[in-house]
C-alpha cells in the first residue's frame, strides 16, 4: 500500500521549486522569458523527472522554440538543480508544455459568453412579455 506522501511525490515538489527559482533567476536565455513551472513527475527509479511548464505567450511557435531552448539548455539546469538539491541520483529532466492552464482560460471564457447571452435572450423575452 502506497503512503500518502511518497518519496516520490516530495522529491517532485522540491524539484519543481528549485527549478522555478533556477529558471527565473539563473537563466539568461532570451528565447525562454516567463516561464512558470507548474509540476513535476518523477519516475520512482529517480532517474526521470517530466517537467511541466507554462510561458506567457500561446503562440504555438514561440512555445515550440521556449521548449526547444529548455530542452537545450536541460543539462545546465540540471547541473544547477544538483548543486542545491541532496540526492545521489539528479533525475534526467524533460520538458512539456502544460496546455491545462490556457484550456481552462478558454472554457472559462466560454462559459461567461453563455451566461451572457441567456441572460440577453431572458431580457428580450421579458421585453416582449411586457409589450404583449
Amino acid at each position: 500500500m502506497a503512503k500518502e506522501f511518497s518519496r516520490t511525490r516530495r522529491i517532485g515538489q522540491q524539484l519543481q521549486q528549485e527549478l522555478a527559482m533556477v529558471i527565473q533567476r539563473d537563466m539568461k536565455d532570451p528565447r525562454i522569458g516567463m516561464v512558470t513551472v507548474n509540476d513535476v513527475d518523477v519516475s520512482r527509479d529517480l532517474s526521470f523527472a517530466k517537467v511541466y511548464v507554462t510561458f506567457f505567450d500561446e503562440n504555438p511557435e514561440q512555445i515550440q522554440e521556449k521548449l526547444a531552448a529548455l530542452t537545450k539548455a536541460s543539462g545546465y539546469i540540471r547541473s544547477l538543480v544538483a548543486g542545491r538539491m541532496k540526492l545521489r541520483v539528479m533525475p534526467e529532466l524533460k520538458f512539456e508544455y502544460d496546455s491545462s492552464l490556457v484550456e481552462g482560460m478558454r472554457m472559462s471564457t466560454l462559459v461567461t459568453e453563455v451566461v451572457i447571452k441567456d441572460q440577453e435572450k431572458a431580457k428580450s423575452s421579458d421585453r416582449d412579455e411586457e409589450t404583449a
